[in-house]
């Protein structure tokens, strides 16, 4: 029969050998040696790490856990007293006795014993109740509701019209009339491609509208939805939701220079028209599904940027810090942009309004902690692996000649023999201060000097390796991207009291949010569990998942959704104006195989869709804000359709798609190198394919409203204000294109009349009224002699005419607005 293990009453559940071991040779070591720079009483946390707790030693800092029981050779704090590693040496001043090193590798190697912090972590607790919890609408799965029967079946010709019909008479509001066949077309055109209509276009439906109005929209719509300028469009929509950027923002602007390929994964899979539950699971998981060609896995891979897209404190040292604000950040854009909910908030406490306990975001923590991120920017001291290299090898142009490549490893041999003797120097300094303390005489400065020049030395190393890492086979540039894959050891999360990373209580199982939970999810133990997590999302019996997607793209048609908190569908949010209509898309969406061209053009061909924005007084003072659609609301074009519009009108867009500027510019901080061409005035591209650089947002786009890269952003504001129509006034960009717009109608035209005209339907979608025709001429007629004395020149003074009178459309309402 073996003997009793003896225990210590205050501690049970430490040997009392052990603990005594603890007290004798390892407490007094770290306080003598390690607390003046690791301790959280102190406030000194070096490298992001504290010894005066069981919890900071175990956690570690930048470089990893300070103690891994049982594993002294994992240990960080075991490499660095003993000196085998020539950046971590501590004590730095004199290295412990052999007698201590080895003490403290007997401790790792029997559980690293520790009395501090007490022996059992807290235990949180929820008293949400998640059963009432599930009684909330938005928690039900959605049915599909019978479309309510209609007294006038000529204006409501659709299921859709019928519940929108029902519920103007329910509050006793008459429609609008049906909007003009051009303002239709701007608004098709718009909405479906972000550019204004060609005159062509314009030519060609308005012949079909008079035939046919409805056949004609039908045939516009799908015209326009079968061209790359839809996914640019409505790519762009998704690219705000999911926080895109090139740069990672925060206190090291550091370039992301392959996130350009999660922009084009995005665009190419609305004009595909994936459907919306595969897109779900590629970002989530695309490294986890089955694919059957290197291309699908290669694509698999790029859509799971979405997770590696988001902001990051490079500059936190703290390492498990720094992966819990990764985590965070994964776990509150997922739930944003997938399920309209505000999960973030749990992870100091239980949410204070929905069913969410702190337990369910920690379950999905561990998700995200059993998951590796590659976020793309380059090799340091407290980031490795940054970047995926992509399964499939394109050829691409030669990034360094084999004599740069060999001069930059010679390099590296050199910095490497330079550390070796720093460090050789670094201990002969340590012996000469002793002796001169000995003595009387303490100096420290040769330690400093040298611990510069060694920093200085790693970082230059660091940059070289990271250089080489994205050299393939002949000197070629490797195909690389921003990715995440599962990591080797999976996790089960901490609950952290008050979100602290050195608080932690009981463990919880990767998991879901119970609330929508339902008995076939499961994560299996060899997993993340980030492809059940996508899969539970796509499920059909998730009820959020469907409304929130034909929400947004309501919203983004009609200006305002049927739930106006386009992410937030909890009981904070903004309940729906029409709830059985939601419902009835929802399911329809889902049947409908998760299309988003069959939703898109199902909504377009609608009564309401196509209602006229004329002013009803009694209407508007039972529903100042529209919010049952008895009039289409005005809208105003957001500011990448506005300069999409001016260089197209002014004949000067590309349509072609760019290479990334930021790409170019490559790996690097942005701030200390000069930052890509963020000006409007080159290149003449698609605003979709400008650079979106954190902290450094484009002017233009910025003034009219664009989405903060930092935020999931469903759905835009939209404001207006005096600087909008002082800029297109003044600034140089509307200057230039206006020339730009004046020459180009010159070349077409010979007549001042047929220059107006064809100015209005570019710029319009239409051809000007009488009293516009009448005002441009007399604008000329006022504009003409001045020039004329001025120039000297009659085709001069025609051009500046040409470019004022261009100018005017372009900073007319007419031309930011729908109506």
């Amino acid at each position: 029969m073996a003997a009793a293990v003896r225990t210590s009453r205050s501690h049970p559940d430490i040997p009392a050998d052990q603990l005594a071991f603890f007290e004798n040779k390892i407490r007094p070591v770290l306080v003598d040696s390690c607390y003046e720079c690791h301790s959280k009483k102190e406030g000194r946390d070096k490298g992001g790490l504290t010894l005066d707790t069981r919890v900071g030693l175990r956690q570690g800092g930048s470089l990893g856990p300070g103690v891994v029981p049982f594993k002294p050779e994992e240990s960080v704090l075991m490499k660095a007293i003993t000196w085998s590693d020539s950046d971590l040496e501590m004590p730095p001043e004199q290295k412990l006795p052999a007698h201590a090193i080895e003490d403290f590798r007997k401790w790792i190697r029997m559980g690293a014993p520790d009395p501090r912090d007490g022996g059992t972590p807290k235990v949180v607790k929820t008293e949400i109740d998640i059963e009432d919890g599930r009684k909330f609408w938005a928690f039900q799965k959605p049915r599909k509701p019978t479309p309510p029967s209609v007294v006038d079946p000529e204006w409501a010709k659709t299921d859709v019209d019928r519940f929108v019909f029902t519920k103007l008479r329910e509050e006793g509001m008459t429609p609008a009339g049906i909007a003009k066949p051009t303002d239709l077309l701007r608004r098709l055109s718009y909405d479906l491609t972000g550019l204004p209509p060609t005159s062509s276009l314009a030519k060609q439906f308005q012949s079909a509208w008079t035939k046919n109005p409805e056949s004609a929209i039908a045939a516009l719509a799908d015209k326009l939805m079968s061209t790359p300028q839809y996914g640019e469009r409505w790519g762009r929509h998704w690219l705000d939701v999911a926080r895109f950027s090139e740069s990672n923002g925060k206190s090291s602007n550091v370039s992301y220079p392959y996130a350009w390929r999660y922009r084009n994964y995005v665009i190419d899979a609305f004009n595909d028209d994936k459907p919306y539950d595969r897109f779900i699971e590629e970002q989530l998981a695309g490294d986890q599904r089955r694919t059957t060609s290197m291309e699908e896995r290669q694509e698999g891979y790029i859509a799971t940027g979405f997770l590696a897209m988001g902001p990051k404190d490079l500059a936190q040292k703290n390492r498990v810090q720094f992966q819990m604000d990764l985590v965070d950040d994964q776990i509150n854009t997922t739930m944003l942009a997938f399920q309209g909910l505000t999960v973030a908030c749990a992870r100091c406490h239980d949410h204070k309004f929905d069913p969410i306990p702190t337990r369910d975001y920690y379950a999905l923590a561990g998700i995200f902690m059993s998951t590796k991120t590659f976020y793309g920017v380059p090799k340091s001291k407290y980031n490795s692996g940054t970047t995926l290299d992509l399964p499939i090898v394109r050829e691409s142009t030669t990034r360094f000649s084999s004599a740069e490549i060999a001069k930059l490893k010679t390099r590296m041999v050199q910095l490497r023999a330079d550390l070796s003797k720093m460090s050789r120097d670094k201990k002969a300094r340590m012996k000469a201060n002793q002796e001169a303390r000995d003595t009387g005489k303490d100096s420290k400065s040769g330690m400093k000097r040298n611990s510069k020049a060694k920093k200085r030395s790693n970082a230059e190393l660091a940059e070289i390796q990271a250089l080489l890492d994205t050299v393939g086979q002949g000197g070629r540039q490797k195909d690389q991207g921003m990715a995440v894959l599962d990591q080797i050891d999976l996790v089960h999360a901490n609950i952290l009291v008050r979100g602290e990373v050195d608080s932690p209580a009981q463990q919880v199982r990767r998991g879901f949010l119970q609330v929508m939970n339902h008995p076939s999810q499961t994560i299996p133990e060899t997993r993340s569990g980030r492809l059940e997590l996508a899969q539970w999302i796509t499920s059909k019996e998730n009820p959020l998942t469907a409304r929130v997607a034909v929400n947004r793209v309501w919203a983004k048609l009609f200006g305002e959704g049927i739930v106006s908190t386009t992410e937030n569908f909890g009981t904070t949010g903004i309940p729906p104006t029409h709830p059985n209509l939601l419902d009835y898309l929802a399911v329809q969406f889902m049947q409908d195989g998760w299309s988003f061209k069959t939703l898109i053009h199902r909504l377009v061909l609608t009564r309401a869709y196509r209602t006229s924005t004329d002013f009803h007084q009694a209407n508007y003072n039972q529903d100042p804000d529209n919010k049952f659609l008895w009039r289409a609301t005005p809208r105003r074009l957001d500011g990448e359709a506005i300069r999409d519009s001016i260089l197209a009108v002014s004949g000067q867009l590309d349509l072609k798609r760019p290479a990334s500027a930021v790409m170019e510019f490559g790996d690097g901080e942005l701030g200390r190198k000069s930052a890509p061409n963020l000006t409007l005035n080159t290149p003449p591209y698609r605003s979709v394919y400008l650079p979106v650089v954190r902290e450094k947002a484009e002017e233009f786009i910025g003034l009219f409203d664009g989405a903060d890269p930092n935020l999931v952003t469903g759905h835009r504001k939209n404001s207006n204000v005096a600087g909008q129509a002082l800029y297109m006034m003044n600034s140089e960009f509307i200057l230039k294109q206006s020339d730009a717009f004046a020459a180009d109608l010159r070349r077409r035209h010979s007549t001042t009349k047929d220059r107006i005209n064809d100015g209005f339907l570019r710029a319009f979608g239409r051809p000007p009224t009488s009293t516009e025709f009448t005002a441009s001429i007399n604008f000329y007629n006022q504009f003409q002699p001045a020039a004329l004395r001025e120039t000297g020149s009659r085709n001069q003074a025609d051009y500046l005419f040409l470019s004022a009178f261009c100018q005017g459309l372009f900073s007319s309402a007419e031309f930011r607005y729908l109506n």
